[in-house]
Protein backbone atom coordinates (compact mmCIF):
# COMPACT_ATOMS: atom_id res chain seq x y z
CA UNK A 1 0.00 0.00 0.00
CA UNK A 2 1.41 3.20 -1.16
CA UNK A 3 2.12 5.70 1.90
CA UNK A 4 1.29 9.07 1.58
CA UNK A 5 3.33 12.16 3.63
CA UNK A 6 2.03 15.07 1.43
CA UNK A 7 -1.13 16.45 1.27
CA UNK A 8 -0.97 17.71 -2.26
CA UNK A 9 -0.23 13.75 -2.89
CA UNK A 10 -3.64 13.27 -1.46
CA UNK A 11 -5.46 15.64 -3.05
CA UNK A 12 -4.20 14.28 -6.29
CA UNK A 13 -4.97 10.75 -5.50
CA UNK A 14 -8.70 11.03 -4.88
CA UNK A 15 -8.89 13.43 -7.43
CA UNK A 16 -8.81 10.52 -9.87
CA UNK A 17 -11.90 8.59 -11.27
CA UNK A 18 -10.52 5.93 -10.03
CA UNK A 19 -12.27 4.39 -6.64
CA UNK A 20 -9.53 4.86 -3.96
CA UNK A 21 -9.63 4.04 -0.07
CA UNK A 22 -7.41 5.81 2.27
CA UNK A 23 -6.54 3.85 5.23
CA UNK A 24 -5.85 6.11 8.26
CA UNK A 25 -3.40 5.22 11.06
CA UNK A 26 -0.08 5.49 13.27
CA UNK A 27 2.50 3.85 14.41
CA UNK A 28 1.56 3.36 17.98
CA UNK A 29 -1.62 1.85 17.18
CA UNK A 30 -2.07 -1.99 18.67
CA UNK A 31 -5.59 -2.28 16.35
CA UNK A 32 -3.75 -0.70 12.99
CA UNK A 33 -0.83 -3.61 13.90
CA UNK A 34 -3.77 -6.34 13.85
CA UNK A 35 -4.39 -5.66 10.30
CA UNK A 36 -0.49 -6.26 9.22
CA UNK A 37 -0.87 -9.86 8.66
CA UNK A 38 -4.05 -9.57 6.12
CA UNK A 39 -4.10 -5.80 4.70
CA UNK A 40 -1.58 -6.79 1.88
CA UNK A 41 -3.76 -9.90 0.96
CA UNK A 42 -6.87 -7.84 0.80
CA UNK A 43 -5.56 -4.96 -1.26
CA UNK A 44 -4.31 -7.29 -3.56
CA UNK A 45 -7.92 -9.05 -3.86
CA UNK A 46 -9.24 -5.92 -4.60
CA UNK A 47 -6.64 -4.48 -6.98
CA UNK A 48 -8.63 -4.58 -10.35
CA UNK A 49 -11.61 -2.29 -8.44
CA UNK A 50 -9.44 0.40 -6.73
CA UNK A 51 -6.44 1.59 -5.25
CA UNK A 52 -5.48 1.72 -1.41
CA UNK A 53 -3.40 4.29 0.07
CA UNK A 54 -2.33 5.00 3.78
CA UNK A 55 -1.50 7.89 5.62
CA UNK A 56 -0.49 7.90 9.32
CA UNK A 57 -2.40 10.55 11.71
CA UNK A 58 0.15 11.83 13.04
CA UNK A 59 2.15 12.70 10.27
CA UNK A 60 -0.99 15.13 8.59
CA UNK A 61 -3.20 15.70 11.79
CA UNK A 62 -4.60 19.08 10.23
CA UNK A 63 -5.64 17.25 7.18
CA UNK A 64 -7.23 14.28 9.53
CA UNK A 65 -8.82 17.12 11.84
CA UNK A 66 -9.95 18.44 8.06
CA UNK A 67 -11.78 15.01 7.65
CA UNK A 68 -12.75 14.20 11.66
CA UNK A 69 -11.03 11.36 11.30
CA UNK A 70 -11.09 10.98 15.39
CA UNK A 71 -10.79 6.93 15.47
CA UNK A 72 -7.73 4.74 13.56
CA UNK A 73 -7.92 2.91 11.93
CA UNK A 74 -10.06 4.64 9.42
CA UNK A 75 -11.50 3.85 5.87
CA UNK A 76 -12.79 7.07 4.17
CA UNK A 77 -13.58 5.81 -0.02
CA UNK A 78 -12.98 8.49 -2.25
CA UNK A 79 -13.82 9.22 -5.95
CA UNK A 80 -13.25 12.01 -8.41
CA UNK A 81 -12.48 14.35 -5.03
CA UNK A 82 -15.81 13.64 -3.58
CA UNK A 83 -16.29 11.26 -0.46
CA UNK A 84 -18.33 8.45 -0.74
CA UNK A 85 -18.41 6.06 1.81
CA UNK A 86 -16.39 6.33 5.34
CA UNK A 87 -15.95 3.35 7.77
CA UNK A 88 -14.40 5.25 10.86
CA UNK A 89 -14.08 4.22 14.38
CA UNK A 90 -11.55 3.66 17.88
CA UNK A 91 -12.40 -0.41 17.49
CA UNK A 92 -10.37 -3.03 15.72
CA UNK A 93 -11.36 -4.13 12.24
CA UNK A 94 -11.66 -7.77 11.32
CA UNK A 95 -10.54 -8.77 7.99
CA UNK A 96 -14.76 -9.10 7.21
CA UNK A 97 -15.81 -5.93 8.12
CA UNK A 98 -13.15 -4.27 6.16
CA UNK A 99 -14.09 -6.42 2.97
CA UNK A 100 -17.80 -5.79 3.84
CA UNK A 101 -16.56 -2.02 3.98
CA UNK A 102 -14.85 -2.11 0.27
CA UNK A 103 -17.94 -4.01 -1.38
CA UNK A 104 -19.77 -0.86 -0.30
CA UNK A 105 -17.26 1.51 -1.38
CA UNK A 106 -17.43 -0.51 -4.71
CA UNK A 107 -21.31 -0.59 -5.29
CA UNK A 108 -21.88 2.81 -4.19
CA UNK A 109 -19.10 4.01 -6.89
CA UNK A 110 -20.23 2.00 -9.77
CA UNK A 111 -23.70 3.30 -9.20
CA UNK A 112 -22.07 7.02 -10.16
CA UNK A 113 -21.76 8.17 -13.69
CA UNK A 114 -18.50 8.18 -15.27
CA UNK A 115 -16.18 11.26 -15.03
CA UNK A 116 -16.80 13.59 -17.97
Amino acid sequence: MQRITQEADFRKMIADDRLTVVVFKTTWCKDCHFMEPFIADVEADYADRLTMIEIDRDDMADLCAELNILGIPSFIAFRSGQELVRFVSKLRKTREEIEQFLDRAVAVSNALPAAK
